[in-house]
């Protein structure tokens, strides 16, 4: 009895495996979407709408028609080790 060749298995990308984000420095918008926000700050996208929600994060977005958006100066600061008010 034959059996069937193995068939290798592939891991699935999140969103933010697939795109690929310019260096922080380089952004020129003020507020970015939350997978963008979520890939600098090394957190999934899920936390930063828990903060959202919950509004016990670091930072808080802008919300525009629904969406969330983070503004890239808090974000600089958060990396820059310096506390968000």
């Amino acid at each position: 009895m034959q059996t069937a060749p193995a068939q290798s298995i592939k891991p699935v990308a999140t969103a933010a495996q697939s795109q690929a984000f310019p260096p922080l420095a380089m952004e020129t918008r003020t507020a970015i979407a939350t997978e963008a926000a979520a890939y600098y700050l090394s957190r999934k996208p899920q936390t930063l709408r828990a903060w959202a929600c919950l509004e016990n994060g670091p930072i808080r977005p802008i919300r525009i028609s629904g969406r969330l958006s983070w503004r890239v100066a808090e974000i600089q600061a958060i990396l820059n080790g310096e506390v968000v008010k």
